[in-house]
């Protein structure tokens, strides 16, 4: 498949047979995410064996990406089935586990009434319910007023836009969670409510320390992620434009500002980003997706992100197999007519201590781009070099060889790069001849096509990339 924006597809209920994994991952599925906000650790654990089994049996990479839930905050247990919310009036939140009424419920943020100030906005239900704080005992409750009310009902979800938040990215459940991903190699890890780049920076701590080197994802849905956006995309390895709570905390007309920023700047720091939520969610029921979700995902591959995610669509949703068939439909539209979308040329900082690879990675796009060339091939062991040419956007098919096994899963994320396992490494010269030979048989390449290579020289001694190459098929 020619299509280089990639589809994330979240498993569920919907979707967790082998049957229907091995349908959607041969429809299009390139990752599959593991949301830890539902269902038990054998759940997952069932997931992961079954996506590895059909790794093996069809003999192509699907990367897994572990989703943590992070610290959740939601409202208590409301009587009968739900209350009845009168904008004016006030309402008092306790940290006291007690049945909610109009007058009085439960919230399962522990420091909620220390953390909060007066005039702050609370925002329950997805925004809503909108209360706003009148007052605090700084104990255990907190007086707010209704500004725009409605039926409250149990465990409704409650976000806090203006509040600095006291609790840490990683809850206890999460770092369970996280042991599981770590135990199983999981490729990704995203998480969740990250709101400086300090919370990746100590979940990196974390992998390290139990001797992986699985990479990191910061989902940006919280404010203070927008304030503090580079040195996130800095400190992490992927970005995930994570609009469900996003779209609560800020302006709603501010999100499509925010979400181009956010794609723009990853691409210019070579990290992955992928758009989610509610891309094509009313196809979680119906056969085919609004033409305003059409024009949602298209938007997403015109700005040049890595990867489309889908969340119920394909985990709970009625239509698993026609959400992948309508979403690769519309990426591979836009991928052929919109040329605005290739050819990105960020240009090398000198005196990086990578400023070489770089700068070999940047003249590889354009040489391929000058000469029309069908392919750049690279050799990396750690992955580098196709994070650097895959920024680049080259219109040319990006083909990487590597003897690192995992990094073969992990790149499945990444626009436009395909991987194959390669450990023969004899010599440049020899493995440059091999990789055309094996392009030419496998169909990927004809005879005539201009390829363009990179590699580092000595190869044996898998360095750093040093070498540009421009030879045609024969």
């Amino acid at each position: 498949m020619k299509r280089r924006t990639k589809i994330v597809a979240t498993i569920g209920p919907a979707s967790s047979s082998k049957e229907m994994l091995k349908n959607l991952i041969i429809e299009g599925v390139d990752v599959c995410r593991l949301n830890f906000s539902h269902g038990t650790h054998k759940d997952h654990i069932d997931v992961i064996n079954t996506v590895r089994e059909i790794i093996k049996e069809i003999n192509y990479p699907v990367a897994l990406l572990a989703d943590l839930q992070g610290p959740k905050i939601r409202v208590g247990v409301v009587k009968d089935n739900g209350v009845n919310l009168v904008d004016g009036q006030n309402i008092i939140m306790t940290t006291k586990s007690m049945e909610g009424t109009a007058k009085k419920v439960s919230i399962t943020y522990d420091t909620f009434p220390q953390d909060v100030r007066a005039g702050e906005r609370v925002l329950v239900d997805d925004g809503k319910i909108m209360l706003e704080v009148v007052s605090s005992n700084f104990k255990d409750e907190v007086v707010l007023k209704i500004l725009h009310g409605g039926i409250l009902s149990s465990k409704k979800g409650v976000n806090l836009p203006n509040t600095k938040i006291s609790q840490p990215s990683l809850t206890p459940k999460d770092r369970e969670d996280l042991e599981l991903a770590l135990k199983y190699d999981i490729d990704w890890i995203a998480l969740s409510f990250v709101r400086s780049a300090r919370d990746i920076i100590e979940l990196k701590h974390l992998i390290k320390n139990a001797g992986k080197s699985t990479r990191v994802i910061a989902k940006i849905e919280k404010p203070e992620a927008i304030d503090d956006l580079d040195d996130i995309i800095k400190a992490a390895d992927g970005i995930m434009v994570a609009r469900g709570d996003l779209g609560v905390e800020i302006t709603m007309e501010n999100v499509p500002l925010i979400q181009k920023r956010i794609i723009n700047k990853s691409i210019e720091h070579a990290k992955p980003v992928i758009v989610a939520t509610q891309m094509m969610e009313s196809m979680i029921d119906n056969i085919s997706p609004t033409r305003a979700e059409v024009n949602d995902v298209a938007n997403a591959v015109m700005d040049g992100a890595d990867a489309v995610m889908l969340s119920g669509e394909t985990s709970v949703g009625r239509h698993p197999r026609a959400v992948i068939d309508s979403m690769n439909k519309i990426i591979m539209r836009i991928e052929d007519q919109h040329r605005e979308l290739y050819a990105r040329e960020i240009e090398p900082i000198k005196n990086q201590s990578r400023f070489i690879t770089d700068s070999i990675c940047f003249d590889a796009c354009r040489l391929s781009k000058r000469t029309n060339s069908k392919a750049i091939v690279t050799m990396t062991n750690s992955g580098y070099t196709a994070f650097k040419i895959s920024s680049q956007r080259p219109e040319a098919r990006i083909f990487v060889y590597s003897g690192n096994k995992k990094l073969l899963t992990t790149l499945c994320l990444v626009w436009g790069v395909k991987t194959f396992f390669y450990d023969k490494m004899v010599s440049t010269d020899h493995t440059i001849e091999d990789i055309k030979y094996m392009l030419k048989k496998s169909g990927y390449l004809i005879e005539g096509d201009l390829i363009v290579n990179t590699a580092s020289m000595p190869i044996e001694e898998l360095g750093n990339t040093n070498m540009l190459k421009l030879s045609a098929i024969d």
